[in-house]
């Protein structure tokens, strides 16, 4: 009885080995495509496919602001892991799982100015001032303190100017590590995750609104996916027409495109100005599309740049 007990104890956690192996051999060292920008942070993209509305897109827009974008629109990357979290979620791992892993803080802390105080002779003339009776012998002494004190605050303002050098210097190399970090989807359910969600297919459908499948040699399951998404049949065949103005204009969105093929995915911008970056001329255009704001940067009528966030 004692056995039998063990063995049904023993089952999920079976069961939930065997599914995690299936999704690893289905997708790890796979290349796909996000259809997405995603943050630069292990923290990724929270999806909940229970729900009406799968992603909070202010979230994303937030973690972006914060961490920066380590994969933008379209970009192809390698599937890193796969990773059943008990009975709340799966890990969808992107090109290393995003920056904040274990290991990743390592030498990332930020440096901090080590600022000298009153020293003791500083003390010593501020005391003696108090007591000297001869106007000369005070003068001198004032003199010598308060070059004793400006002393100091040379040395305080070097070591606050080579405290700030340090952080900028491990800023940028944070905002690199995060880029090159990749990121991560976290597909969640309420109450367990159903047995069709652990399978290839099953996740596909979850995660086909966001990721292109189809490098993976998986094309049948990815226009299913992509049907499952709200918009049903039309979304699957966004998946494979060349993308429209508005909402699947956002999928086709890449550098190195011009004013005029942003606007055919995109239609004409809200907003236009242009900003003096030293030499260069930087256009600026927002456009809406899909209920989301695009910003983006043109020089010389190429994309440059550009971030997607909610509206």
């Amino acid at each position: 009885m004692r056995a039998l007990l063990l063995a049904l104890a023993l089952t999920p956690a079976v069961a939930r080995a065997q599914n995690e192996a299936a999704l690893r051999q289905a997708f790890e060292g796979k290349l796909v495509s996000v259809r997405m920008a995603m943050p630069g942070t292990a923290k990724g993209v929270d999806v909940f496919p229970q729900q009406q509305m799968a992603i909070n897109y202010r979230q994303v827009a937030d973690r972006i602001k914060e961490f920066g974008t380590a994969l933008d629109v379209g970009a192809q990357v390698m599937v890193t892991k796969v990773v059943v979290k008990k009975d709340s979620h799966i890990e969808f791992q992107l090109g290393g799982g995003g920056f904040g892993t274990f290991g990743d803080d390592a030498g990332t802390q930020r440096i901090f100015a080590g600022f000298e105080g009153e020293s003791a002779r500083e003390r010593a003339l501020r005391d003696s001032i108090k007591t000297a009776t001869d106007a000369k012998v005070r003068a001198r002494m004032q003199r010598d303190l308060n070059s004793a004190r400006a002393a100091r605050q040379r040395e305080n303002d070097k070591a606050r100017a080579e405290a700030e050098q340090a952080n900028a210097a491990r800023e940028a190399n944070l905002r690199g590590r995060r880029q090159e970090g990749g990121s991560r989807f976290n597909v969640r359910y309420q109450g367990g995750i159903p047995a069709d969600a652990l399978t290839p297919d099953g996740l596909m459908a979850a995660l086909g609104p966001y990721v292109d499948f189809a490098a993976t040699g998986a094309k049948g399951a990815t226009a299913a996916a992509a049907a499952a998404a709200p918009g049903g049949a039309s979304s699957a065949a966004s998946a494979t027409a060349p993308a429209p103005s508005g909402a699947g204009g956002l999928t086709a969105l890449r550098k190195g495109l011009s004013v005029r093929e942003v606007e055919a995915l995109l239609g004409p911008a809200v907003t236009a100005a242009e900003e003096k970056q030293g030499p260069i001329t930087v256009l600026k255009r927002n456009y809406a599309s899909g209920g989301m704001k695009v910003a983006a940067s043109f020089v010389n009528d190429i994309l440059v740049d550009f971030t997607i966030s909610p509206r």
